[in-house]
């Protein structure tokens, strides 16, 4: 069975609107065809630097759900994203569900996309997760640090710089740059019952397991979804964007397994894992999914369905961007990204 279907149409004024400024984040009006349903929707590019590509990304809006159709034109494999978040499920950490399709607008066709659920309020409702409060990090200013050669003013005002509001007010900024500003300036005594009483600390060292295995470099400042939870009053964490994993960089460059340290970054990160309480917990969890998930008898099977079902599509795709001998060999690449990851982070265990 080939992969399914979409079929974009977006009347002419409207479609003029959307192309002439590729950097708008003005939504359009159009439809969709998708799961046997015509679907009226508005819809924008979406991304940073790929909205310059010949195949670009798309946020589609219904009336009720949130979807990004992917290009995934810079992963030679086109399944990253997919692999990444299907990962994180499996070591219990809330992830967006995927789909590969084949992607038409206005009759033409774009080639293969990934369609991923966005994270807004459906999804955590559909996951039985009450939150208060959504938050995108979008740029690398999103690491939980105040920079301390800034007057006290400007710090206030840029230390949600790197994030968005997707769902509250204010008064729920207010509550995460608080956070921010008392995560860097509690006493050691204070900041260990700071961290349990407002980080979900097992979803948080989960979630660093995560980024660490699969390698996220550009995971730890950004690229998260950032929410607090309605009743408990603690955040929590989970992924977005990981197509630079698995033994690429997000322009897809091949990248040494060791990229990214055992300890991971940014300064929650570095807060949490200098109390040896934490320390052991993520030893802990690192060392059991060294063992079971992270193993290539857990991550082969899914790559090479994955695989599989796209390869027929790929070799249609007008704009894709890798010869196919590269999209032909990224499941070895995947593997042997896997065995020599589990490799360097064993031998690493003791540093924690």
């Amino acid at each position: 069975m080939g992969l399914p279907v979409y079929r974009i149409a977006v009347p002419a004024q409207e479609y003029q609107q959307l192309t002439s400024n590729i950097w708008s984040e003005q939504l359009v009006k159009g439809s969709i065809q998708m799961d046997g349903k015509q679907i009226p929707i508005r819809i924008r590019y979406r991304g940073g630097h790929t909205r310059g590509y010949p195949k670009k990304s798309f946020e589609i809006r219904t009336s009720s759900r949130t979807y990004h159709f992917n290009a995934e034109y810079d992963d030679p494999s086109l399944l990253r994203n997919a692999l990444s978040f299907r990962f994180f499920e499996s070591i219990r950490v809330p992830a967006p569900a995927t789909r590969h399709c084949v992607l038409y607008l206005n009759g033409e066709l774009l080639g293969v996309y990934l369609r991923i659920e966005g994270v807004k309020s459906f999804f955590f409702r559909q996951r039985k997760i009450p939150v208060r409060s959504i938050f995108y990090a979008i740029n690398d200013h999103a690491g939980f640090t105040i920079n301390s050669n800034s007057s006290s003013t400007s710090t206030s005002a840029n230390l949600l710089s790197g994030y968005s509001l997707i769902r509250g007010k204010d008064v729920d900024k207010t509550r995460l740059r608080i956070f921010i500003q008392q995560l860097n300036t509690k006493s050691r005594l204070e900041l260990f019952r700071f961290l349990q009483s407002r980080i979900d600390t097992d979803n948080y060292l989960r979630w660093l397991c995560g980024a660490v295995l699969t390698g996220n470099f550009d995971g730890f400042d950004q690229n998260y979804t950032w929410y607090e939870k309605t009743k408990t009053k603690k955040y929590g964490i989970l992924p977005w964007d990981y197509e630079g994993t698995w033994g690429r960089n997000c322009y897809g460059a091949k990248v040494d397994a060791s990229l990214v340290r055992i300890q991971g970054y940014n300064k929650l990160t570095g807060k949490m894992l200098a109390f040896r309480h934490f320390r052991e917990q993520y030893k802990k969890l690192l060392r059991q999914h060294l063992m079971n998930a992270f193993t290539e008898k857990r991550i082969m099977p899914i790559v090479h369905r994955l695989h599989h079902d796209i390869r027929e599509e790929v070799d249609q795709d007008p704009y894709m961007k890798w010869p196919l001998d590269v999209f032909a060999g990224e499941p070895e690449r995947i593997r042997t990204y896997v065995a020599e990851r589990r490799e360097y982070l064993t031998e690493r265990l003791h540093q924690l």
